[in-house]
């Protein structure tokens, strides 16, 4: 099979036979979360050249890591802190050194402290390798609120794990490499791209694998697909349940292992009895003979079989309900602990947890995970609910606000809305390396180093195998930067957070690898692959009973019944369309578009419709249209027509549409869609409780000229 990860973009023409020869560092890609082992090759002291650790990957590199030294040459990036001497979002600085800045946030934080207690500071940020120690400085600063971006992202899949499994979604690996059937549900892997996955889906592929693709649009994962199933939007839950109904009713399932690991199996099995290929066939567009077809073929191919259980799985009200019964499917079919199937790990990372230096707050939860959700797994949190103790003071006052690496006004629906709830706080802080919305409202902002220019703790990726990886610098920072490390160690000197003073990464990564055995000169290649012995044995699993757990009572008593009645998605009103978003190859969400190499691939993007809507309302493919929310919100929006768009959907490519006017490329171009998410921060899965992002209608209309004044080009 033809494989087009590849690096794509070179930075710089490979050295010449006459050249002096380079020398290289093996460290760790920070162009999206899937932080790929890579390799850069300096001539003159200077990158030129970036690739795929040949050794892990290769060489394979996708298009955003290829084009990482176009991160580092951006001088639009902010260059040294900066604190506001204007109103929030006019754009108006000075500019301070780091002891400054960092006094000044100190300073700011302890007032705040002093009047409403440590509860009072939430802190969110984009997972990476320096969430270890920027949890042990929040849990040092008294503050149970931590939060992770997964609440637009893993969290449901994280707890629907937790409710069969007893652990999210981290302790189950995809053996993908010895799969015979895969489904991909809301799941474009092709373009996320983790290139270790993706490498080893084409090689199950070549090697006779079948691939599923269920979505409401022909992705370029779906577009490589033995079978693409286009379902109507929001009834995903529909097909799982009739493929769980048709799996019971015809036996395919593995009786033996069911009976062995599985509690309730009883009440999954009248739950569905309703839940006919029949009547799904109806909710969900397709055919009963391919719903029906699809669980014989997952018969056929088990237990090698992976039914993904989605990761951008914030979507519908019930998001929640599609990533566990996916999970169901899988254990039905036998294939956890199996080859071909899901994996477990046995334990968590090896790494001595820097966390563990201050003890965990008693303090409850401002986003309720704990108390108002007592059955969740704690980890990533519920952003959004959090923020709203910013605006109500509930359940306490939440008055100060650190984004590290994160950007919510993005990543979050109802911008406006958000900002508003933000003008309550008293300090608002962000750590980035790129200008975001964020960052343009922020009291402070602390410019961390690009990925290619700073150190970073050691941390753990789970895959087959489980490794260790290590981030070196490649380069010093070209302006008044500093590492992730460094900046999280500084604010908690000057909060006299004396357990966190490290000086040196060497001293950091020594105290992280207490205990393992291994030590720096161990990851000269960049990485540790870790023994088979971190995968889990077949039983138990880590639940109140040792099973997987079909219908948990801690859940139902709880108010979260998991074994939830299917409820019809609305149809879009007249002229309108379900909004849907998602990812594409050459950009990270919103963090790339201003990066020259990749906005010269994609410098906007467009409006996906289906070719019989787009004649309905006059439009052309090309054709700029007027794109509209309920709230009267609107924008310009190129459109682009495909047969395989289901005609109630509207796909547009996230993270476009900045506003801020320090990036050059990247200002006014495209269509933002979380600001066409009016009344996203209150609209909710029933039951994980994150953003139901693709519950929004909008409007695309033809334009007209008495409107043009409105959209100024």
């Amino acid at each position: 099979m033809i494989r087009y990860i590849c690096v794509i973009i070179p930075a710089l023409k490979r050295r010449m036979p006459d050249e002096t020869t380079p020398r290289t560092v093996f460290s760790v890609c920070g162009m999206c979360g899937a932080r790929c082992p890579i390799e850069v090759e300096l001539k003159d002291d200077r990158p030129r050249w970036i690739c795929g650790n040949v050794q892990a990957l290769g060489g394979a590199l996708c298009p955003r890591g290829a084009a990482g030294l176009a991160l580092l040459e951006d001088d639009e990036r902010p260059r040294q802190p900066l604190i506001r001497t204007g109103e929030r979002g006019e754009g108006r600085w000075r500019e301070a050194d780091w002891d400054e800045a960092l006094a000044y946030v100190a300073d700011r934080l302890r007032g705040i402290l002093a009047a409403h207690g440590g509860r009072s500071l939430l802190w969110s940020e984009r997972s990476g390798p320096h969430s270890d120690l920027n949890k042990a400085l929040v849990r040092g600063l008294g503050s149970p609120n931590y939060c992770t971006h997964e609440t637009t992202c893993a969290h449901n899949v994280d707890q629907a794990a937790f409710s069969l499994g007893g652990s999210d979604h981290h302790g189950f690996l995809y053996d993908y490499r010895r799969c015979r059937h895969l489904v991909l549900q809301n799941r474009n892997l092709f373009e996320s791209l983790d290139v270790r996955e993706v490498n080893s889906v084409l090689d199950a592929m070549d090697a006779g694998c079948r691939l599923t693709v269920v979505d409401v649009r022909a992705s370029v994962t779906a577009c490589k697909a033995d079978t693409f199933l286009r379902v109507r939007p929001g009834t995903d839950y529909a097909l799982n349940l009739a493929v769980i109904h048709t799996l019971i009713r015809e036996r395919w399932y593995d009786a033996a292992d069911v009976a062995a690991r599985m509690e309730d199996f009883d009440a999954l099995a009248r739950f569905v009895e309703p839940y006919t290929p029949q009547w799904a066939a109806a909710e969900c567009g397709l055919s009963a003979e391919s719903i029906i077809s699809l669980a014989r073929q997952l018969r056929e191919a088990a237990p090698a079989v992976i039914w993904h259980p989605g990761w951008m799985a914030s979507r519908y009200t019930q998001s929640f309900m599609i990533c566990r019964t996916a999970y169901l499917i899988n254990a039905l079919l036998g294939s956890m602990d199996s080859a071909g199937g899901l994996r477990r790990l046995a334990a968590a990372s090896p790494l001595a947890a820097l966390e563990s230096l201050y003890p965990a707050p008693r303090e409850r939860r401002a986003d309720g995970v704990g108390w108002k959700f007592p059955c969740f797994a704690p980890g990533s949190g519920l952003l959004q609910h959090a923020l709203a103790a910013v605006k109500t003071d509930i359940p306490y006052p939440v008055r100060a606000y650190v984004a590290f690496r994160h950007d919510p006004l993005s990543a979050l629906p109802d911008p406006r809305t958000l900002r508003t709830w933000l003008e309550k706080l008293e300090l608002l802080v962000s750590v980035t390396f790129s200008w975001s919305d964020t960052a343009w409202h922020a009291d402070v902002v602390l410019p961390m180093s690009t990925y290619l220019e700073r150190d970073s703790p050691l941390f753990f990726q789970a895959g087959l195998p489980p490794r260790l990886l290590m981030r070196r610098r490649v380069v010093p920072p070209l302006h008044d930067t500093r590492a992730d490390w460094e900046i999280t160690t500084g604010l908690a000197r000057h909060m006299g957070l004396d357990k966190l003073h490290f000086t040196r990464i060497e001293d950091i990564w020594q105290r992280q690898l207490e205990g393992t055995g291994l030590t720096e000169e161990d990851f000269a290649a960049g990485y540790v692959d870790l023994p088979d012995a971190v995968l889990g044995k077949a039983d138990p699993f880590p639940t109140p009973s040792g099973k997987l757990t079909c219908a948990p009572d801690a859940w139902r008593e709880a108010g979260c019944d998991v074994l939830r009645r299917y409820a019809s998605p609305a149809v879009p009103p007249k002229g309108h369309f379900r909004l849907i978003s998602g990812r594409v190859a050459q950009h990270t969400q919103g963090h790339t578009q201003n990066n020259a190499r990749l906005h010269s691939l994609k410098p906007e993007n467009a409006a996906w419709i289906h070719p019989d809507r787009a004649a309905a309302l006059d439009l052309r493919p090309g054709e700029l249209a007027v794109l509209r929310a309920a709230d009267g919100a609107q924008a310009l929006v190129r459109v682009r027509t495909t047969e395989d768009m289901h005609p109630e959907a509207l796909f547009m490519v996230h993270g476009f549409g900045h506003k801020v006017p320090m990036e050059t490329l990247a200002c006014n171009l495209g269509v933002a869609d979380q600001e066409f998410m009016p009344g996203g921060l209150e609209t909710v899965d029933a039951v994980g409780r994150c953003p139901a992002l693709q519950e929004h209608f909008v409007a695309l209309e033809k334009i007209r000229r008495d409107v043009m004044e409105n959209f100024p080009i």
